[in-house]
């Protein structure tokens, strides 16, 4: 049974009217527009449904730019409680859904997971159905093989959306595997644009942004592994950016940190030579267990990852890299 076929039949087993989808806090794009296209996949196989979109803490830079080319209307405050069905969209951890966490466990409603990120087990626990593929670059890649699944033709805004997608997660298609250029091909054939989508992707980066980058690389410290160079920096924001900054700077991986309103937010990023002669992985084997070690949550990709837990930084820089010495020092 393909998947979509399994979320057919759970709406109808729960006589389903009001589905609620959910995004990770600070949604990115692929997050974003997977709930879109998905919401726009639910409404074709049954028009009576009610389907509500929201992102915890609200919504990327990115994706804020991206509702100029997607008709999108979010729900500021979703009827978590009401839902016959909830959906969460790229988001592996209920962590990451802030305050709506409490709510969500304490729910006994069906939970479909659908993501490409590793799985959180306790998340994985409060769910009836996990459509998960880790090989997939992205959230919008499972939703397009859910329209073939269906037997249904994208619409140009439903391709745009997944077309989008894929392109963030996957930096421009430098991280696309075979499987992510069949789906993107098949997108833009919907009537789309490629250079003028990847364009539009393209947003200067702001001074802020610059500084915060200039300011990880400033405070840079380095810890050898073998053959590899791990760079650990701190800034208030941005940590996201400034770990990709280091990595072409030249660490084979960066944990750049910062610490907010009591909050720490971690931000670990890795080149595909470590991960592939070393096997780290670093959403399951850094993100997840620092961020359990340090009353929080984490997890990722392969080669980015985050964590946001309590605590102190260099504590936490220093768990991160016991961590990282144990998986590549073995």
């Amino acid at each position: 049974m393909v998947f979509f076929e399994k979320i057919v039949n759970i709406l109808a087993e729960t006589r389903a009217k009001l589905l609620v989808l959910l995004c990770h806090h600070n949604a990115d794009l692929d997050a974003l527009c997977s709930a879109y296209a998905f919401s726009k996949l639910l409404k074709r196989s049954n028009s009576k449904l009610s389907v509500e979109i929201s992102a915890a803490q609200g919504i990327s830079k990115l994706s804020k730019h991206a509702l100029d080319r997607i008709p999108l209307r979010l729900v500021a405050t979703p009827r978590i409680e009401e839902a016959d069905v909830i959906f969460l969209l790229d988001t592996n951890t209920v962590q990451q859904l802030g305050e709506w966490k409490t709510r969500l466990e304490a729910l006994r409603k069906p939970l479909v997971i659908i993501d490409h990120h590793t799985l959180h087990p306790k998340t994985e626990s409060l769910a009836s159905l996990c459509v998960i593929d880790e090989v997939a670059s992205s959230t919008c890649e499972i939703v397009h093989r859910m329209f073939k699944e269906a037997w249904m033709k994208p619409s140009e805004d439903e391709a745009r959306a997944m077309f989008l997608g894929i392109a963030c997660d996957t930096k421009h298609f430098s991280l696309a595997n075979s499987e992510t250029f069949k789906a993107a091909s098949e997108l833009v054939d919907s009537g789309l644009d490629a250079k003028e989508e990847l364009d539009f992707l393209s947003m200067p980066m702001s001074r802020s942004e610059r500084v915060a980058r200039l300011k990880a690389a400033s405070r840079i410290k380095i810890l050898k592994l073998g053959e590899w160079i791990a760079a650990f920096s701190n800034v208030a924001s941005y940590q996201a950016s400034a770990a990709r900054a280091l990595l072409i700077l030249g660490a084979d991986v960066a944990v750049v940190g910062g610490e907010r309103n009591g909050t720490l937010k971690i931000s670990l990023r890795s080149s595909h030579d470590l991960n592939k002669k070393t096997g780290v992985h670093l959403g399951r084997d850094i993100a997840q267990p620092l961020g359990e070690s340090l009353h929080g949550m984490g997890g990722g990709h392969l080669a980015s990852a985050g964590v946001n837990c309590e605590g102190k930084l260099e504590e936490a820089f220093k768990a991160c890299a016991e961590l990282l010495r144990k998986r590549i020092l073995g």
